[in-house]
């Protein structure tokens, strides 16, 4: 999944941002409100961690901007003025969840798991046959048997299921693994895929390649 964090802390923004890259997010990263509000009307996030406290913009001001665009993208809230005032406010401009400054890393991944779930009407769980991907615990089982995939690896596979039946092209794929400032080689996609297909065909999931398009995990009756 694709995320916009924004935090005018470089230590707090860099933190948070190498810990959601493990869990196989891809994360673009602004400290202004300005921003924030140019990165948000381009309308490719899955989910926005925004703190109320920025500069040129605050964050409820983004926030308000973002709703009166008709933007449905889950936002949650960090703050470091934990009061009534702020929860009700944000709240009632449209965010789905709020977090108080400062908060431990475990609650902030597990809030930002429960709220990409909810965007996406998606359960704990996806499956394909007897593929079973753990969307909570980022883990992927094969009849009950885990298997050993990178975050890369993770992310492509999350977003075939997602898509499952209909062709992923690659630029949906960068789209999904990297942000801005990662450096992409013109044969990335097909590194990940090449790899992902090494673990999983041999258990007889099959990752399609469409000629010009992109990839296709096809049904899983279709894959029997």
């Amino acid at each position: 999944m694709r995320i916009l964090l924004v935090e005018d802390d470089k230590v707090l923004a860099d933190a948070l941002s190498r810990a959601l890259v493990q869990s196989a997010h891809a994360v673009d990263t602004v400290g202004t409100g300005e921003e924030a509000d140019r990165a948000l009307a381009l309308g490719i996030y899955d989910l926005a961690i925004l703190d109320i406290g920025l500069p040129e913009l605050s964050g409820l001001d983004v926030l308000r901007n973002l709703r009166a665009r008709r933007s449905t993208v889950p936002v949650l809230m960090l703050t470091a003025f934990d009061t009534l005032e702020d929860r009700v406010r944000g709240l009632d401009l449209g965010a789905d969840d709020y977090l108080a400054k400062p908060f431990d890393l475990p609650e902030l991944e597990a809030r930002v798991r429960a709220l990409l779930r909810r965007g996406s009407n998606s359960t704990p769980f996806l499956e394909h046959g007897l593929l079973r991907f753990d969307t909570v615990g980022r883990r992927v089982f094969w009849d009950k048997r885990p298997i050993e995939l990178s975050p890369r690896e993770l992310a492509v596979l999350e977003l075939l299921l997602l898509r499952r039946g209909r062709v992923v092209s690659k630029e949906q794929m960068v789209n999904h693994l990297y942000g801005w400032a990662d450096e992409v080689g013109d044969n990335a996609i097909e590194v990940h895929v090449y790899r992902l297909r090494k673990k999983l065909e041999p258990l007889g999931c099959e990752i399609r390649t469409v000629r010009g398009m992109g990839y296709l995990l096809d049904h899983a009756d279709d894959a029997a």
